[in-house]
Protein backbone atom coordinates (compact mmCIF):
# COMPACT_ATOMS: atom_id res chain seq x y z
CA UNK A 1 0.00 0.00 0.00
CA UNK A 2 1.11 3.36 -0.68
CA UNK A 3 2.59 5.39 1.94
CA UNK A 4 -0.57 7.60 3.19
CA UNK A 5 0.33 11.20 3.49
CA UNK A 6 -2.01 13.17 5.16
CA UNK A 7 -2.93 16.98 4.19
CA UNK A 8 -4.40 18.66 7.20
CA UNK A 9 -8.13 20.33 6.56
CA UNK A 10 -8.98 22.73 9.10
CA UNK A 11 -10.92 25.28 6.67
CA UNK A 12 -7.83 27.86 6.30
CA UNK A 13 -5.56 26.10 3.59
CA UNK A 14 -4.82 26.18 -0.29
CA UNK A 15 -5.84 22.45 -0.18
CA UNK A 16 -6.51 21.55 -3.54
CA UNK A 17 -3.30 23.34 -5.12
CA UNK A 18 -1.30 21.36 -2.47
CA UNK A 19 -2.87 18.37 -2.70
CA UNK A 20 -2.28 18.35 -6.71
CA UNK A 21 1.41 19.67 -6.06
CA UNK A 22 2.08 16.53 -3.70
CA UNK A 23 0.78 14.81 -6.69
CA UNK A 24 2.83 16.23 -8.97
CA UNK A 25 6.33 15.35 -6.82
CA UNK A 26 5.47 11.96 -6.48
CA UNK A 27 3.02 11.12 -3.90
CA UNK A 28 0.71 8.24 -4.21
CA UNK A 29 -1.39 8.61 -1.62
CA UNK A 30 -2.86 11.91 -0.01
CA UNK A 31 -5.71 11.70 2.33
CA UNK A 32 -6.89 15.43 2.77
CA UNK A 33 -8.67 15.13 6.45
CA UNK A 34 -9.14 16.46 9.90
CA UNK A 35 -9.71 12.99 11.24
CA UNK A 36 -7.46 12.28 14.15
CA UNK A 37 -7.73 8.83 13.38
CA UNK A 38 -6.23 9.02 10.14
CA UNK A 39 -3.41 11.59 11.36
CA UNK A 40 -2.75 8.86 13.62
CA UNK A 41 -2.16 6.36 10.71
CA UNK A 42 -0.19 8.97 8.63
CA UNK A 43 3.17 8.75 7.75
CA UNK A 44 3.91 12.10 6.75
CA UNK A 45 2.25 14.90 7.82
CA UNK A 46 1.64 18.49 5.75
CA UNK A 47 -0.28 21.52 7.01
CA UNK A 48 -1.43 24.47 5.20
CA UNK A 49 -2.76 27.77 6.11
CA UNK A 50 -4.08 30.85 4.65
CA UNK A 51 -5.03 33.72 5.92
CA UNK A 52 -4.52 35.53 9.57
CA UNK A 53 -2.59 33.37 12.16
CA UNK A 54 -5.62 33.85 14.51
CA UNK A 55 -8.31 32.51 12.53
CA UNK A 56 -5.89 29.59 11.07
CA UNK A 57 -4.75 28.58 15.32
CA UNK A 58 -9.18 28.76 16.14
CA UNK A 59 -9.89 26.79 12.85
CA UNK A 60 -7.05 24.28 14.10
CA UNK A 61 -8.38 24.00 17.23
CA UNK A 62 -11.88 23.76 16.73
CA UNK A 63 -11.36 20.22 15.10
CA UNK A 64 -12.00 18.11 18.04
CA UNK A 65 -9.03 15.67 18.68
CA UNK A 66 -6.87 17.22 16.13
CA UNK A 67 -4.11 19.06 17.55
CA UNK A 68 -3.56 16.12 19.58
CA UNK A 69 -3.41 13.92 17.31
CA UNK A 70 -1.02 15.88 15.43
CA UNK A 71 1.24 16.09 18.58
CA UNK A 72 1.22 12.46 18.91
CA UNK A 73 2.35 11.83 15.35
CA UNK A 74 4.79 14.59 14.84
CA UNK A 75 6.12 15.19 18.41
CA UNK A 76 6.05 11.69 19.81
CA UNK A 77 6.13 9.42 16.64
CA UNK A 78 8.59 11.61 14.64
CA UNK A 79 6.74 11.33 11.66
CA UNK A 80 7.94 13.53 8.63
CA UNK A 81 6.07 17.18 8.70
CA UNK A 82 5.80 20.44 6.95
CA UNK A 83 3.86 23.38 7.20
CA UNK A 84 3.46 25.66 4.80
CA UNK A 85 2.93 29.74 5.48
CA UNK A 86 0.60 29.96 8.22
CA UNK A 87 0.93 25.90 8.61
CA UNK A 88 4.61 27.03 9.60
CA UNK A 89 3.55 30.26 11.32
CA UNK A 90 1.41 28.14 14.00
CA UNK A 91 4.75 26.39 14.43
CA UNK A 92 5.48 29.65 16.87
CA UNK A 93 4.60 30.25 20.46
CA UNK A 94 2.18 33.01 19.82
CA UNK A 95 1.05 35.42 16.85
CA UNK A 96 0.36 39.03 17.14
CA UNK A 97 -2.04 39.75 14.10
CA UNK A 98 -5.30 41.32 15.56
CA UNK A 99 -4.86 39.66 19.19
CA UNK A 100 -2.44 38.24 20.64
CA UNK A 101 -2.84 33.94 19.67
CA UNK A 102 -0.85 30.98 20.86
CA UNK A 103 0.05 28.93 18.31
CA UNK A 104 0.77 25.11 18.77
CA UNK A 105 4.57 26.09 20.62
CA UNK A 106 6.40 23.59 18.58
CA UNK A 107 8.82 25.88 17.75
CA UNK A 108 9.53 28.77 20.44
CA UNK A 109 8.96 32.51 18.84
CA UNK A 110 6.84 35.24 17.46
CA UNK A 111 4.78 35.80 14.70
CA UNK A 112 4.57 39.70 14.12
CA UNK A 113 4.02 41.98 11.08
CA UNK A 114 6.94 42.85 8.72
CA UNK A 115 8.12 46.41 9.84
CA UNK A 116 8.38 48.54 6.60
CA UNK A 117 12.02 50.33 7.24
CA UNK A 118 12.13 51.69 3.53
CA UNK A 119 8.89 53.32 2.61
CA UNK A 120 9.61 51.43 -1.25
CA UNK A 121 8.82 47.80 0.73
CA UNK A 122 5.51 46.55 0.23
CA UNK A 123 3.40 44.81 2.80
CA UNK A 124 2.54 42.62 2.14
CA UNK A 125 5.24 40.61 1.05
CA UNK A 126 3.81 39.14 -2.35
CA UNK A 127 5.85 37.45 -5.37
CA UNK A 128 9.33 35.54 -6.09
CA UNK A 129 12.08 36.21 -3.73
CA UNK A 130 15.42 34.43 -3.36
CA UNK A 131 15.51 31.25 -0.54
CA UNK A 132 19.22 31.38 0.99
CA UNK A 133 19.82 28.22 3.00
CA UNK A 134 21.65 28.72 6.35
CA UNK A 135 23.80 26.19 8.34
CA UNK A 136 21.83 23.51 9.74
CA UNK A 137 21.49 20.11 11.27
CA UNK A 138 17.59 19.52 10.67
CA UNK A 139 15.85 19.47 7.53
CA UNK A 140 18.05 22.06 6.12
CA UNK A 141 19.09 19.20 3.12
CA UNK A 142 15.69 19.51 2.24
CA UNK A 143 16.03 23.34 1.14
CA UNK A 144 18.42 24.81 -1.94
CA UNK A 145 18.88 27.99 -2.73
CA UNK A 146 16.43 29.06 -5.38
CA UNK A 147 13.67 31.32 -6.04
CA UNK A 148 9.92 30.79 -4.57
CA UNK A 149 6.77 32.55 -4.38
CA UNK A 150 5.73 34.57 -0.81
CA UNK A 151 2.70 36.02 -0.27
CA UNK A 152 2.80 37.08 3.71
CA UNK A 153 2.07 40.22 5.57
CA UNK A 154 3.60 38.30 8.92
CA UNK A 155 6.90 37.16 9.47
CA UNK A 156 8.09 33.99 12.09
CA UNK A 157 10.59 35.26 14.69
CA UNK A 158 11.87 32.21 16.53
CA UNK A 159 13.79 32.65 19.78
CA UNK A 160 16.56 30.61 18.64
CA UNK A 161 18.70 31.46 15.25
CA UNK A 162 19.55 27.88 15.19
CA UNK A 163 15.98 26.80 14.34
CA UNK A 164 15.97 28.75 11.03
CA UNK A 165 16.81 26.45 7.88
CA UNK A 166 16.23 29.58 5.29
CA UNK A 167 16.13 33.48 4.90
CA UNK A 168 15.52 35.86 2.29
CA UNK A 169 15.22 39.35 2.24
CA UNK A 170 12.39 41.98 2.25
CA UNK A 171 13.57 45.19 3.04
CA UNK A 172 16.08 42.99 5.63
CA UNK A 173 16.11 39.52 6.64
CA UNK A 174 13.01 37.70 6.84
CA UNK A 175 12.70 33.96 8.01
CA UNK A 176 12.19 31.65 4.75
CA UNK A 177 12.26 28.04 6.68
CA UNK A 178 12.55 26.84 10.13
CA UNK A 179 13.24 23.48 11.06
CA UNK A 180 14.21 21.38 13.92
CA UNK A 181 14.34 17.61 13.97
CA UNK A 182 11.51 16.16 12.07
CA UNK A 183 9.83 19.21 11.76
CA UNK A 184 10.20 21.87 8.36
CA UNK A 185 8.27 25.05 7.94
CA UNK A 186 7.80 27.46 4.87
CA UNK A 187 6.92 30.63 4.42
CA UNK A 188 6.92 30.51 0.92
CA UNK A 189 4.31 28.51 -1.34
CA UNK A 190 5.77 25.44 -2.61
CA UNK A 191 2.95 25.19 -4.86
CA UNK A 192 2.89 28.25 -6.16
CA UNK A 193 6.71 27.89 -6.74
CA UNK A 194 6.91 25.74 -10.57
CA UNK A 195 9.91 23.70 -10.22
CA UNK A 196 11.62 25.02 -7.28
CA UNK A 197 8.01 23.83 -4.99
CA UNK A 198 7.91 20.65 -6.67
CA UNK A 199 11.58 19.58 -6.07
CA UNK A 200 11.42 20.70 -2.56
CA UNK A 201 7.99 18.36 -2.22
CA UNK A 202 10.23 15.60 -3.45
CA UNK A 203 12.97 15.68 -1.32
CA UNK A 204 9.94 15.61 1.40
CA UNK A 205 8.38 12.60 0.21
CA UNK A 206 11.64 10.74 0.54
CA UNK A 207 13.16 12.55 4.08
CA UNK A 208 13.83 10.39 6.73
CA UNK A 209 14.91 12.42 9.40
Amino acid sequence: MAEAIALIDYGAGNLHSVHNALMAAGAERVVVTADPALVRGARRIVLPGVGSFRSCAEGLRAMPGLVEALEQRVLDDGVPFIGICVGMQLLATRGHEHAVTEGLGWIEGDVRLIERTDPAIKVPHMGWNDVAPTPHPDGAALIEPGEAYFLHSYHFAPVNGSDVAAMTDHGGGLVAAVARDNILGVQFHPEKSQRYGLDLLARFLEWNP
